[in-house]
């Protein structure tokens, strides 16, 4: 297994590099910022990276962007991440592209080499590993972003509904309701949407829209 290794912090980096190589692995390449990781994973395309989150210059979130900037240039590049941080928004960019093949482990929460070796090779093989914090951050974050989550149940089947095309009059015959009661739906639903008063058919199609994003 070929691997790419990034961490700015010399001695672990050397630390991880020994580990790997221990136990079977070729180091392809070790280096230490956002760019060279890039540079490496385009060059060398390994079996599977393994990136700090925080690295030169700013060390806040380099290597995640980096990560997400190789896997753009090598599409699936297998990623494991290793950081003492969850860093939510480019955890989910890293997961947008639905390739797989990505990991995401909390240092001090890796308690056995063993583990860390075999979720290594997981991810080298196209699997997703995530450490529990790092998925519940997730889905609090999801939770939190999702614009329908103030819909009642009633507004979120009549939003179903639009969103097969339906009109008020037939989405009243559906649910067995008055087209009024419709109508008000809808109105609370843009309300919700913030959807600010405008071409009744282009607000539609925005609510239909956040709808189908959400599914």
């Amino acid at each position: 297994m070929r691997v790419v290794i990034a961490d700015d912090a010399v001695l672990l980096r050397e630390g991880l590099v020994r580990l790997v190589e221990e136990n079977g692995c070729t180091v392809v390449a070790a280096v230490g910022d956002g760019p060279a990781l890039v540079e490496a994973i385009a060059e060398h395309e390994p079996d599977v990276s393994i990136v700090d989150v925080r690295m030169p210059p700013t060390h806040t979130d380099e290597g995640l962007r980096a990560a997400v900037e190789a896997r753009s240039r090598v599409p699936g590049s297998p990623v494991l991440v290793l950081s003492q941080y969850v860093e939510v928004e480019y955890a989910d960019d890293l997961l947008a592209d639905r390739l797989g093949a990505v990991g995401y482990l909390l240092k001090d929460r890796v308690s056995e080499v063993a583990d860390f070796l075999d979720a290594l090779r997981r991810v080298a093989g196209g699997a997703t590993v995530l450490d529990p914090e790092v998925v519940g951050q997730l889905l609090v974050r999801r939770r939190r972003d999702d614009p329908l989550r103030n819909l009642t149940p009633r507004e979120r089947e009549v939003l179903g509904l639009m969103a097969e095309g339906r009109s008020n009059t037939a989405i009243a015959r559906k649910i067995v309701v008055t087209d009024g009661a419709v109508e008000k739906h809808v109105r609370n639903i843009f309300t919700k949407l913030d959807l600010p008063p405008d071409e009744e058919q282009h607000r539609r199609v925005l609510a239909v829209l956040a709808y189908l994003q959400q599914s």
